[in-house]
């Protein structure tokens, strides 16, 4: 059994598939193809539907003309491990859409995504309830996440 998240785009597939694999490493288009029979969304030829990774997660993508726009429903989250990584995609994605609070933004074609640090997830972690929520606190201020602020909450007595 293999699990695959799907992505339906109104238009412009190719640009944010291509966009989206040249900013994550290890990522890649397999293939895409238009569909050479008549569907629901338009003639043959009009709908076009693609395979896809980013990192080592696989995607499917179609588009097929407006449906449903894309929302926070799903999101794709990408863990960095320096800033350095989570500043040059949050600063790349955010061109063209809008950024959100808690490291959240959606891109330019609707598309949420959460770009976080690595680090994040071992500090909500921690056994010290009082340091997760200095975290949490901190985290809850931010709008593009910085690891060296999380430190510092962590940190504080």
């Amino acid at each position: 059994m293999k699990v695959t998240q799907h992505l339906w785009f109104e238009k412009d597939m190719d640009a944010a598939i291509g966009f989206y694999t040249s900013l994550i490493p290890g990522s890649s288009v397999q293939w895409i193809s238009p569909l050479l029979a008549e569907t629901p969304s338009g003639p043959p030829g009009s709908v076009k539907v693609a395979s896809f990774t980013l990192g080592d997660q696989r995607y499917m993508a179609i588009e097929a003309g407006p449906l449903d726009p894309f929302n926070h429903s799903f999101s794709i989250m990408v863990e960095c491990e320096t800033q350095g990584d989570l500043d040059r995609l949050w600063d790349a994605l955010k061109e063209g859409g809008a950024v959100e609070q808690c490291g959240w933004l959606k891109d330019r074609w609707g598309l949420s995504w959460q770009i976080a640090p690595a680090r994040l997830g071992e500090l909500m972690s921690d056994p010290d309830q009082a340091k997760v929520k200095r975290v949490t606190e901190a985290m809850l201020k931010m709008v593009k996440l910085d690891i060296a602020g999380l430190e510092a909450a962590a940190a504080a007595r």
